[in-house]
């Protein structure tokens, strides 16, 4: 079971960061995901990253704003957005799953498991 966390109200320039822990697993082996959904738009592909090799990709938008990484203690996946804009807004979600190839670690199918999205809204 994934838990998404850390979505709060910020200006936009503000940071923020997500966290996405598993309980009762380990992400050893999987590509764990953040995805985002604003109102109205369907839910697109933000960041990735895979546990064993730490290969990670982000979405044009985002590159050089966020970034995603893995605390191998806390068996947690963070998603550090900086310089926030207001087109941030959504409710984002993470996600996991094993076998996941390189190429495909963008695409919202190839997730298993899906956590709760938490809201992140920022203000202009």
């Amino acid at each position: 079971q994934l838990q998404a966390s850390g979505g709060g109200l910020v200006q936009a320039g503000d940071s923020l960061r997500l966290s996405c822990a598993a309980s009762g697993r380990t992400f050893r082996g999987y590509t764990v995901g953040w995805f985002r959904q604003a109102p109205g738009k369907e839910r697109e592909f933000v960041a990735a990253v895979r546990w064993n090799d730490r290969t990670t990709s982000y979405t044009e938008s985002v590159k050089g704003r966020f970034t995603i990484f893995r605390d191998n203690v806390k068996n947690t996946v963070y998603l550090q957005m900086g310089s926030l804009k207001p087109e941030d807004t959504a409710v984002y979600y993470c996600a996991a799953s094993q076998g996941i190839i390189l190429s495909s670690m963008r695409n919202p199918t190839q997730y298993r498991n899906w956590g709760r999205g938490t809201q992140v809204t920022v203000s202009s």
